[in-house]
């Protein structure tokens, strides 16, 4: 097959990244498509939501990573649509032809049919969404400070989360952390230790992809920093006062959304079978099914493990997925025999629930508490694109942990 073989990659995110990467030796002419001109390291993004990072140590320009990949260019673009006949993909008004498509756009806020609650309850997707998030933590403590009304002064101090997976307990654990470390002794109205944060789960319990042993221990450590964890409370009502849970009012000024997720409208453009979370559902090559030149990756795709369950949607998974459909399309651009199926090597479960306490699940090791958390730690510096990106945050991280401090507290944006 001729070096004109044409690639397009629909999304910088892991998935998309990775695939890119592997694609750097290939007789293959590469697109990758971005709305946003950054790869986000999400893992991260809640440390920009609470002031311990700034946006530029977990986000890299696109174009820079991939510079040096001379049969490859970047475009900054909304994707509306696929023209699946004329093999095109549709930005607008340009029309970009492939010879074979790879999907990698991610997902969004899924608020379960109640769209209603999204102005009062945001989600954490996006650098956008993370410094709106920074914002509303840090003017609550500003507005409660200025305040005399107590009832208003106990509203604005009191933080939820909603959703117990590994979002959830990470944005509870750092706000505990910001609210009864690093502010409490910047106010002289006002108490930060005294803030209330409420952590609600629908489910039995927490952290449910972690085995249970592990489950509990994250309890107990948010507890420990006083968070109030309430499980098999569904939620039932968000406006601007508050939420309506397990059948009590909350009131509450801040509420923030980690309880679920939907995959980006891939499915829609492509007229493809899709699960209820709008996830593709993919061949065993991550192919879409009648389409063997279109491949959907990551949080976007519906892969199954060898049990049946569907794979989770976490960054190793995306970039093994991008790899393998790199390594697919390589040999297919040369002529060679191509992979058949995808395998999930499992890279294991990490979560951090604050200073020194953290859950880490590798199936044959699992760790908590400091071990869990330095791993945690060196782990999430390790995968980091770019040395600045890794030296600012292990900067950060070091400082903070020594100061109880955290440098990005700045109120932006209106």
């Amino acid at each position: 097959m001729s070096s004109e073989f044409r690639i397009v990659i629909v999304g910088g995110g892991f998935g998309g990244l990775w695939a890119a990467h592997a694609l750097h030796h290939a007789p293959v002419q590469v697109t990758v498509i971005d709305r946003r001109n950054h790869h986000l390291f999400q893992p991260l993004l809640y440390q920009v939501a609470t002031a311990g990072l700034s946006p530029a140590d977990i986000a890299v320009p696109i174009r820079s990573i991939l510079r040096r990949r001379k049969n490859l260019s970047v475009l900054m673009a909304e994707v509306t649509g696929v023209d699946r006949a004329a093999r095109v993909v549709e930005t607008g008004s340009t029309r970009i032809p492939y010879d074979a498509l790879v999907i990698a756009t991610g997902t969004t806020h899924a608020y379960f049919g109640h769209d209603e609650w999204r102005p009062f309850a945001p989600g954490l997707k996006s650098v956008e969404d993370a410094l709106f998030i920074r914002r509303r933590l840090l003017l609550a403590f500003e507005e409660a400070e200025a305040g005399s009304d107590a009832a208003r002064r106990t509203a604005l101090l009191t933080f939820i989360v909603i959703g117990g997976g590994p979002t959830g307990v990470e944005l509870a654990g750092a706000i505990a952390e910001l609210a009864h470390k690093a502010l409490a002794r910047d106010f002289r109205h006002i108490d930060p230790q005294q803030a209330r944060i409420v952590l609600l789960e629908a489910g039995p319990r927490l952290l449910a992809s972690f085995p249970d042993r592990l489950a509990a221990r994250a309890l107990r450590d948010l507890e420990s920093l006083g968070v109030e964890v309430r499980l098999n409370t569904a939620v039932e009502s968000v406006d601007e006062e508050g939420v309506v849970a397990g059948g009590a009012r909350l009131a509450a000024r801040t509420v923030l959304w980690a309880a679920g997720v939907a995959a980006s409208p891939a499915a829609g453009w492509l007229g493809a079978d899709s699960d209820r979370a709008g996830r593709v559902k993919v061949e065993p090559n991550l192919a879409v099914p009648g389409a063997p030149e279109i491949f959907v990756i990551g949080d976007t795709a519906l892969v199954l493990d060898a049990a049946g369950n569907p794979l989770p949607g976490v960054a190793p998974v995306a970039k093994q997925e991008g790899t393998f459909v790199a390594r697919l399309l390589s040999a297919r651009a040369r002529g060679a025999p191509e992979p058949m199926r995808f395998a999930y090597r499992n890279a294991g479960n990490l979560a951090t629930i604050g200073r020194n306490r953290a859950v880490a699940d590798f199936g044959w090791l699992r760790l908590t508490g400091f071990a869990g958390w330095l791993l945690w730690a060196v782990a999430h510096i390790f995968f980091l694109i770019g040395f600045r990106s890794r030296l600012m945050v292990a900067t950060e991280w070091l400082w903070s942990y020594i100061t109880f401090g955290r440098g990005a507290r700045l109120i932006t944006g209106g």
